[in-house]
């Protein structure tokens, strides 16, 4: 079943309410010298990218893209690509969901020493070489990372990993 409205509403004993899948959406941004742009947040331990929850107002994946980049950093987005999707399975302290990464290429060294941290959320950040970003990375953000910064093709992931099924499919 497919409906437009709240799943709240339109559940009736025949229907039973439809799923409520968090989405988040983040950002890969690169230097000139090939460093990742990585963020350290004030509310979890480690490192992470930019980017966060999609908001339930009908937000699209690369508009919360852009829109957490300039509220966690102060940088505007003009471009990018999908480059992963990450399904995270639901666990007793997570409710899992689906993460869009995007690789948002390079920017120039000016944009870049722009950056305005969110305080409340952001207590520093870092250019880092992809070997030591992803050393710092929470280990599920690692994961996709490490997946997306692997070729330029799309990927599908669940909880971080290839799908043998889905990534080994090549078309003649």
């Amino acid at each position: 079943m497919i409906s437009d409205g709240d799943a709240q509403a339109s559940a009736t004993p025949e229907y039973p309410p439809l799923p409520a899948v968090p989405a988040s959406a983040g950002a890969l941004i690169f230097d000139r010298s090939g460093r990742l742009l990585i963020l350290k947040p004030t509310y979890k331990s480690g490192w992470t990218i930019p980017g966060g929850v999609m908001e339930a107002d009908g937000e699209t994946p690369w508009q919360a893209c852009r829109r957490e980049v300039r509220e966690e950093c102060g940088i505007e987005l003009h471009r990018g690509r999908l480059a992963c999707v990450d399904f995270r399975r639901p666990r007793p302290a997570s409710p899992g969901g689906i993460r869009f990464l995007f690789d948002c290429g390079t920017l120039d060294d000016g944009s870049l020493a722009a950056i305005t941290l969110q305080a409340e959320e952001i207590s520093e950040h870092r250019l880092a070489k992809l070997p030591e970003a992803l050393a710092l990375l929470r280990r599920p953000i690692r994961r996709r990372v490490r997946a997306a910064t692997a070729g330029r093709a799309l990927i599908y992931l669940e909880d971080g990993h290839k799908v043998p099924a889905i990534s080994k499919l090549r078309r003649k």
